[in-house]
């Protein structure tokens, strides 16, 4: 099974990279191939530049700088995206990789006006997040990453298996349970 592992958080010491860590290991000590994308420590520029808006759903040149990334994104298997809830959304670097790299003709078509999956090679979806607050209050907000990665990306690749692993209430967790969490999401890695 070949995974895309998906990091994003600027700490190289943060819990995140803790939970990271603990993913591309749990993969790698299942015999998976793992693509471990760690979008700070590339450096990947998240924003979507005026020609890229402007040719966004035209094949050509202009995406020869991102074919690197969209090539990885179409041999991956499996996607697990690892990233904090910052407020109430994904870090700006991970909303980068959705508005430059999943475009037409990469995670979606369009068909007679409505928008067709793509990457349905993807069997496996899983996110491993951390919020700062409560999961009341992350649905009070509408809990925005959450409705993403269950509604839009698993729209676009349709995969057999899918996880959303979430720790809230970061701000006020003990030791215990921060180390609980990996230990779930190792255990969870392993039936993914």
């Amino acid at each position: 099974m070949k995974a895309l592992v998906i990091f994003a958080h600027p700490v190289p010491e943060s819990y995140s990279a803790s939970l990271h860590k603990k993913v591309v290991e749990t993969l790698e000590g299942r015999g998976w191939e793992v693509d471990d994308w760690d979008l700070n420590a590339e450096g990947f520029d998240p924003v979507l530049s005026c020609e890229e808006r402007r040719n966004y759903h035209e094949d050509g040149p202009h995406r020869d700088p991102l074919q690197p990334y969209i090539d990885r994104i179409m041999k991956a298997e499996a996607l697990v995206l690892v990233f904090p809830v910052w407020n109430f959304g994904f870090p700006a670097i991970l909303k980068g990789v959705f508005d430059r790299i999943f475009l037409p003709g990469v995670s979606f078509r369009i068909e007679d006006g409505f928008v067709k999956p793509n990457l349905t090679h993807i069997k496996k979806l899983a996110a491993v997040t951390t919020y700062g607050g409560t999961r009341w209050r992350a649905l009070g907000a509408g809990d925005p990453p959450r409705k993403i990665v269950k509604r839009a990306v698993w729209h676009v690749t349709r995969p057999d298996t899918m996880k959303y692993l979430a720790l809230y209430d970061m701000n006020r967790n003990s030791p215990e349970t921060l180390k609980a969490f990996i230990d779930k999401v190792g255990r969870e890695m392993e039936s993914f």
